[in-house]
């Protein structure tokens, strides 16, 4: 889909989700540093802490976070730079892990395409956070060159408005 199109179908999906309900206030969000454009539907927090993506043997790598909550739902968008290509694979499918971890699921697999990634893996799951409480979540986990980026919703029942209009959302620029 040429990106023309596919950002006249996430402003339609973003103005179909906006109509239905006030609580998500959709902005279009360029993640610094990256060629990330997001779709937010509340103000994201930020955050960086080192975390060790890449594998055995990697130097921790810096994670950007940005997350926020709106309609008992938690969007979120991370980046990091792993510095080798080598280190890609590896770090997408640690990430992956431990994020099904912390949510105590294995997950399964989402077929998601995402125009302009080099690698794509989407993850549907269902599991209990560290307060015991239900969590289901969507998540995709994507690179391109040596960025590894995850856009993930979290929340304890999941509806299609929502997801629909972050998922379509995302895009990547030019490099």
């Amino acid at each position: 889909m040429p990106l023309l199109s596919r950002a006249a179908a996430a402003a339609a999906l973003l103005l179909l989700a906006s109509a239905c309900s006030p609580t998500f206030n959709w902005r279009e969000w360029r993640v610094d540093g990256t060629p990330l454009l997001a779709l937010l539907p509340c103000k994201p927090e930020s955050a960086t802490r080192p975390v060790p993506l890449g594998g055995a043997g990697a130097a921790p790598a810096e994670l950007h976070m940005h997350s926020c909550e709106a309609g008992e739902l938690r969007f979120a968008v991370a980046w990091a730079d792993v510095g080798q290509p080598a280190q890609v694979a590896p770090a997408l499918a640690a990430w992956r892990g431990a994020s099904l971890q912390a949510i105590r699921a294995s997950g399964a697999d989402w077929g998601v395409k995402l125009a302009g990634a080099d690698e794509v893996q989407g993850v549907i799951a269902q599991g209990t956070d560290p307060q015991g409480r239900a969590v289901q979540t969507r998540a995709v986990y994507f690179a391109r060159g040596t960025q590894v980026f995850q856009a993930a919703v979290y929340g304890a029942r999941l509806t299609d408005e929502p997801l629909d209009a972050f998922f379509a959302g995302l895009q990547l620029g030019a490099p």
